[in-house]
Formats: C-alpha cells, sequence, structure tokens
C-alpha cells in the first residue's frame, strides 16, 4: 500500500470512530509511519486516535504529536486534579489499595508504586486517563507477582535437599517480600546456600538470615 491510499484509510478510520473528533488532527504519512498532529479536547481523545491507528492494516509505526487542549473555563487545577486521581484510584476495585501515588504536575500524572499484576497496572492508567483536567500520564508502576511462601519454602528446602545433610532443621517463612530463615545447620555453606536459594524466587527484597551452626 502506497503512503497516499494508507492517509486515506486512517483519516477515514479516525471519521469513523465516534470517540475522536478528528476536525483538528492532521494526518503525514512516510514509508508506513504515521505522524498524528493537531489537538484534542481530552486525554482520553488522544489515546482513542493512537488506539485507532493500531487497527489499520499497513501502519508500520506511529508518531504521536497530538496536544490536549481543554477549554479556558474547563482547565482544572493540580490540586484539585490530584484530588480526582485519588479519589478514582481508590473507587477502582482493579487496583490494590495503596499501592498506586500520583503525582500531577501541569495537568501530567505520574503514576508511581508497585502491583502484582499487569491488568492491575493497566487499570490504573485507564482510570486516570479518562478524568477531566489530565493532559498526559506517565505510567512507571512495576509489576511484581506476589511472593507465596510455599513455593519459596519448596524451593529451598530442594536446593537443601541435595546437599545437607538435614535440611529438617531449616524453617522457611515468609512476611510480606521478605523471606526469614531459622533453624541450625552443619556447614557454613549450607548456610550459603539457603540464602541464595531464598534470593533466586521472584519478587523477593530480603532474606532474613537467622540460621546458626550446629557446632
Amino acid at each position: 500500500m502506497d503512503d497516499r491510499t494508507l492517509r486515506q484509510h486512517v483519516l477515514a478510520e479516525l471519521e469513523f470512530d465516534p470517540k475522536v473528533d478528528a476536525a483538528h488532527i492532521g494526518v503525514a504519512v512516510r514509508d508506513g509511519i504515521v505522524t498524528l498532529s493537531g489537538h484534542v479536547a481530552t486525554y482520553a481523545e488522544k489515546i482513542a486516535a493512537e488506539r485507532i491507528l493500531q487497527r489499520v492494516r499497513g501502519v508500520r509505526a506511529v508518531v504521536e504529536e497530538i496536544e490536549v487542549r481543554y477549554p479556558a473555563d474547563q482547565k482544572t487545577g493540580d490540586e484539585e486534579l490530584a484530588a480526582r486521581v485519588v479519589k478514582v484510584l481508590a473507587w477502582n476495585v482493579q487496583v490494590p489499595d495503596g499501592a498506586v501515588k500520583g503525582k500531577v504536575e501541569d495537568g501530567r500524572v505520574t503514576l508511581d508504586g508497585c502491583v502484582p499484576w499487569y491488568y492491575q497496572r493497566a487499570a490504573a492508567q485507564s482510570a486516570v486517563a479518562k478524568l477531566a483536567g489530565v493532559r498526559e500520564v506517565l505510567n512507571l508502576l512495576a509489576v511484581k507477582p506476589p511472593v507465596r511462601s510455599r513455593d519459596v519454602k519448596a524451593k529451598v528446602l530442594a536446593a537443601l535437599k541435595r546437599t545437607a545433610r538435614d535440611p529438617d532443621t531449616i524453617t522457611v517463612r515468609v512476611e510480606g517480600d521478605t523471606v526469614i530463615l531459622d533453624g541450625c545447620v552443619d556447614l557454613w555453606r549450607e548456610r550459603q546456600l539457603a540464602e541464595r536459594a531464598a534470593w533466586s524466587i521472584p519478587g523477593v527484597h530480603a532474606v532474613d538470615d537467622r540460621l546458626k551452626l550446629a557446632w
């Protein structure tokens, strides 16, 4: 498909979708790379325009230069917008309580923190993007799977059974993202092995080694 035809298809798709007012959106195409320019009334509309391009056959990449322009009488101050961000995150059942922090500067919202699943990361961004007054969303949320105590214990004990004389003398507990090793071992090497096994579990941020040497 040549660039001229691709541009016509992009324009037609933007006009077709009711979620976007394409009157002030400019489209340029070069070698299958589509550049969007101009302005829209909301951040949600800006995101919708990007997603529309993703379903047009022939688009190789997107350069997004759309600006969000709110009418002067509809502008929202950062303090008010920050309060809305806090509320919408608290109301969203897909976002864990207290896991996400928001910062607002000149209508730009930065999301920071950590959630167990990717869908929660996406839900937080989607909720904030729909708020009036948002000009941009920077999603810095990390996705960290929860640490499962039974998985940690099984992996540590499996490692110890390969070398330790009596792995049953070691107890493994998990509190949050911290693994606690307790009990006694015969050799210093067995203690190091237990620590290494605990650190190898995804999501572990700290290992509290309380193991003692039997001798």
